[in-house]
């Protein structure tokens, strides 16, 4: 076994996107013309049903190219426009690799590191209501901890707190590879980290800084993340197709999901191409736990950026980045620092685009990748029922978008 670790390229439910990738596929690959920065995006122009068809030949392509690399047999995609405009939902393959039934367009999916920016919007809310500061200490919350006395809240949001990954250890991986259906507690995944060194300062992806998060919230709110989640914002948005997995989902819920594989290279061998439990993600809780639809996704991710759910000085800290490139604070991105990172949420910057935001989430059986222009309006949001270390969902946002552009639903406003 190369490495005990579920992930050895990088972190599972991670995330994010490079700086190189998105801006590749945005400009160089010519999805993008230098007019477009300043466009719109407006209603599907033509016919509607021509659009979904090269929509759906997208979809297809990047299936029939990706499906051995990726060991993935469902792919879905869900656009939203600014406004009242229709959204466009299609999705193609099966909810299984080598068959099953077509894959819905309603379908669930596991939307790992998504997860993130909900267990950020909920510390802020309490941040708003007085019941905390991101900046107090994990000592003050968290006094357990005592060599992480003086990392502050913002830094376990922000990926400077410099505490290791749980999921890079070896004991979780064999704990979970032994048993993908453990129960694991927060205690436990903090547990597999809590006597190692912190590692150098600056900007480093880590996962046990939103399990940390997640107790700092129990512990304000004498309640359960699960409930306060649901409370704060899946009641109030109305996502009735989310869910934090599998404390609040309800067991039919692993119907609506296609099977979804473990395909890390470097993972344990034992797990390579191997369905994974749908609703067993105790192992990611806080950091990358929920459950969504498409649908609940793009509602959830354009209240995010417009800030429906946060007072005006919570949501400038939310968005507020640090560079990905040295950790520091930064006002926004830029072509020479392209990538920066805020509170669970992740902005970044082209020549073509200017700056836009964008999330990855990958749980142990499915990639949920979102990009959002706040130009423009558009959001697109792909889903593939597989965690890989071969992922290219980035190329397909890119064709999508470039589709969009032909068929005039992105143009000059």
């Amino acid at each position: 076994m190369k490495s005990a670790s579920p992930r050895r390229t990088h972190s599972s439910i991670r995330s994010k996107l490079t700086a190189t990738a998105v801006c590749a596929l945005l400009g160089a690959t010519g999805v993008l013309s230098s007019s477009a920065a300043g466009a719109s995006a407006g209603p599907p122009r033509g016919n509607g049903a021509a659009l979904r068809t090269a929509l759906r030949s997208d979809l297809s392509r990047y299936l029939t190219a990706r499906r051995k690399a990726e060991h993935i047999s469902a792919v879905s995609l869900r656009v939203t426009f600014r406004g009242s405009k229709p959204s466009i939902n299609v999705a193609t393959g099966t909810t299984r690799y080598g068959g099953g039934a077509p894959v819905s367009t309603r379908a669930l999916w596991q939307v790992g590191s998504n997860t993130k920016a909900f267990t950020a919007v909920i510390l802020l809310q309490l941040e708003a209501e007085g019941k905390l500061s991101i900046s107090d200490s994990l000592g003050k919350w968290l006094p357990q901890y005592p060599a992480w006395r003086n990392i502050t809240i913002r830094q376990l949001l922000d990926m400077t707190s410099r505490i290791p990954d749980y999921l890079y250890q070896p004991a979780f991986a064999t704990a979970f590879a032994a048993n993908q259906h453990t129960r694991f507690t927060a205690a436990r995944l903090v547990s597999y980290v809590a006597d190692l060194p912190l590692g150098p300062a600056g900007y480093h992806y880590t996962n046990t800084g939103y399990i940390l998060a997640q107790m700092i919230i129990e512990k304000v709110t004498h309640d359960t993340y699960a409930d306060q989640l649901t409370r704060r914002i899946l009641t109030p948005l109305r996502l009735h197709t989310t869910c934090l997995a599998p404390y609040t989902c309800p067991p039919s819920d692993a119907a609506r999901m296609p099977a979804g594989y473990f395909y890390i290279a470097g993972g344990p061998p034992s797990l390579l191409g191997k369905r994974m439990p749908p609703l067993a993600l105790t192992w990611a809780q806080a950091a990358g736990g929920i459950v969504s639809s498409l649908a609940d996704m793009t509602t959830w991710d354009r209240a995010l950026y417009l800030g429906r759910l946060l007072p005006a000085r919570q949501q400038h800290q939310l968005m507020s980045l640090v560079s990905e490139a040295t950790g520091k604070p930064i006002r926004r991105t830029t072509l020479a620092d392209a990538s920066g990172y805020g509170l669970g949420v992740q902005q970044q910057f082209s020549r073509q685009t200017g700056v836009f935001w964008d999330y990855e989430g990958q749980a142990f059986g499915a990639r949920v990748l979102h990009l959002y222009f706040p130009r423009t309006g558009l959001l697109i949001a792909v889903a593939a029922n597989s965690s890989t270390s071969n992922d290219d969902l980035a190329n397909l946002a890119g064709a999508v978008y470039q589709t969009l552009r032909k068929a005039g639903a992105v143009h000059a406003g």
